[in-house]
C-alpha cells in the first residue's frame, strides 16, 4: 500500500460519521453549485437537533437548500454570497443573510480571517496515483476555503470530473473522506426565445475573430453563442463556463490560439451543465479551472487583449446605472462577477464589456430601461463603469457619452412602448 493510501483509508468514514466534527457556533463553507456535496449537507442537516448557530457560507445552492428551512431557524443560519432560488425566502424573511462580496474577493474573506472557516464541505474526484484530489467542477471560492479550514471534509465522487489548472488537494490535507458515488447536479439547457436570439445576435455583432470572452448563464449567453458558429479562433476566460462553449469547441471556434494569457486554453472557475459537458471536461487538457481570486482579478482579466464580458441584468436606468442584484429590496442572486469582468474587459486592449438585457419584464408590461432605478434596487455596475447596453432593439455604447447622450442612446434600445414615457421622464430631469 502506497503511504496516502494508507491515510485515504484511515481518514474514510460515512457522512453521519464525518459532520460529527461540526459544533454548535462553528462556521461551515459549502462547495459551489454543481460541485455542492450532496450527503454531507444531507447528514448535517439529519444532526439539526443535535446543533445550534451553525453558520453555512454557500453561494448558490443546487440543491433543496433544506438549512435555510423555517424548522431549522435555530441550527443554522445561511450566509449568502449569491442568493438562489432556494434561498431567496429565507434571505427575505430573515432567517438568513447576504454579503455582498465579488468573486475575486471571497478568498480573501477566508485567507484574512474577515470569516475564518471551522469546516469546509467539499466534493473531489477520486485520488490519481500520486494522491491527488480534483475539486473539480466547482474551484471558485471552494479550493481557498479548504486550504484555510481547520477541518476539511471530502466526499470521493467517481463521477467527479478530474480538471486541471490549480484545483488539486492531496490527500494529506484533506481530514475526513466519504465514498460516494451519487450523480453530480446538471443543468439543462435553457430555451432560447425570440428575445434572447434578437440580443444574441445583437452581441455578437460586437465579437469579433481572436476574442477572449466572458461569458454567464442562460438564455442570452447560449443565444450568443449560436450566432458565432463563423468566428474563427475565439478564447474563453470566464468565471463559468457551460454546454455552449464545448460546442463551440468541437466545431473548431473556439481554440484560444489568440489568448495573450493561458493561450490555447480555457480559462474558468466553476461549470454548470449536463453530463455531457462534465464527460468533456474530464482530464482535459485544453481547460484549467483556477479559483475566483486569480480568474476574477480584473488585473488577470486585462492581460486578456480583446476581451470581451457578457453579463445580464435586471434593469438599467437612463444615466446608466445598472441593478443586477436586487428586485427593490428583495435579494434576487448577487453581484458575482459582473463587476469583476466589467472592469478586466474595459481595461484589457481593445476590450469591450456588455451588458445584456431584454428590454421588458412581466410579459411585456415593465420596462427594464427606466428613469430611475426601483426603491431599494442596489447599483451592482455603477454608471462609471458601464460600456454597452444591449437589448433586443439594438446596442447603447456608453463609454465617453455624456449623461445626455446616454439618455438618448438608451432610450432608443428600450421596448417602443416605453420610449416616449421614458423621454419624458428624461426631460423632467433635464437629461434631454
Amino acid at each position: 500500500m502506497v503511504w496516502w493510501q494508507k491515510i485515504y483509508a484511515e481518514r474514510t468514514v460515512s457522512a453521519e460519521e464525518a459532520v460529527k466534527c461540526i459544533h454548535s457556533g462553528d462556521r461551515v463553507v459549502v462547495q459551489h453549485a454543481c460541485g455542492e456535496p450532496w450527503s454531507t449537507i444531507e447528514a448535517l442537516v439529519a444532526r439539526a437537533g443535535e446543533l445550534e448557530n451553525v453558520e453555512i457560507i454557500h453561494q448558490v445552492p443546487m440543491g433543496p437548500g433544506k438549512y435555510c428551512r423555517p424548522e431549522y431557524a435555530k441550527s443554522f443560519r445561511h450566509n449568502s454570497m449569491f442568493a438562489g432560488a432556494p434561498t431567496r425566502e429565507a434571505i427575505a424573511q430573515g432567517r438568513a443573510e447576504y454579503t455582498p462580496v465579488f468573486i475575486s474577493e471571497i478568498a480573501r474573506l477566508f485567507r484574512d480571517a474577515y470569516l475564518p472557516v471551522d469546516v469546509a464541505l467539499i466534493q473531489v474526484s477520486p485520488p490519481d496515483k500520486d494522491g491527488y484530489c480534483s475539486l473539480g467542477i466547482s474551484i471558485d471560492y471552494s479550493k481557498p476555503a479548504a486550504e484555510c479550514a481547520r477541518i476539511v471534509v471530502a466526499e470521493v465522487n467517481e463521477q467527479m470530473p478530474k480538471v486541471y489548472g490549480d484545483t488539486f488537494l492531496h490527500v494529506s490535507e484533506i481530514d475526513y473522506f466519504v465514498e460516494n458515488t451519487h450523480p453530480l447536479y446538471v443543468l439543462d439547457r435553457p430555451k432560447i426565445g425570440p428575445v434572447e436570439e434578437k440580443i444574441g445576435n445583437n452581441i455578437a455583432q460586437l465579437i469579433k475573430d481572436g476574442d477572449t470572452l466572458q461569458l454567464g448563464i442562460g438564455a442570452i449567453p447560449d443565444a450568443v453563442l449560436t450566432f458565432l458558429k463563423d468566428r474563427k479562433d475565439l478564447g474563453i476566460h470566464s468565471e463559468m463556463i457551460s454546454d455552449g462553449v464545448m460546442e463551440l469547441v468541437k466545431s473548431g471556434v473556439i481554440t484560444g490560439r489568440k489568448k495573450t494569457l493561458h493561450p490555447g486554453k480555457i480559462v474558468s472557475n466553476f461549470a454548470m451543465g449536463t453530463r455531457e459537458f462534465y464527460d468533456f471536461l474530464h482530464e482535459n487538457a485544453m481547460v484549467e479551472f483556477y479559483p475566483g481570486n486569480y480568474t476574477n482579478d480584473p488585473f488577470i482579466i486585462c492581460q486578456n487583449d480583446n476581451m470581451v464580458s457578457i453579463n445580464s441584468a435586471i434593469q438599467v436606468d437612463l444615466m446608466g446605472q445598472v441593478a443586477a442584484e436586487t428586485i427593490g429590496y428583495q435579494q434576487y442572486s448577487g453581484v458575482g462577477g459582473q463587476v469583476d469582468f466589467v472592469r478586466g474587459a474595459v481595461r484589457a486592449k481593445n476590450g469591450r464589456s456588455i451588458i445584456a438585457i431584454p428590454s421588458t419584464a412581466a410579459k411585456g408590461t415593465v420596462s427594464r430601461v427606466v428613469a430611475r432605478l426601483d426603491e431599494g434596487a442596489a447599483v451592482t455596475t455603477s454608471r462609471n463603469d458601464v460600456h454597452y447596453i444591449v437589448t433586443e432593439y439594438g446596442a447603447a455604447n456608453l463609454r465617453g457619452k455624456t449623461l445626455r447622450q446616454r439618455a438618448e442612446a438608451l432610450i432608443n434600445i428600450a421596448h417602443p412602448d416605453f420610449r416616449d414615457e421614458l423621454r419624458a421622464e428624461a426631460k423632467k430631469r433635464n437629461l434631454l
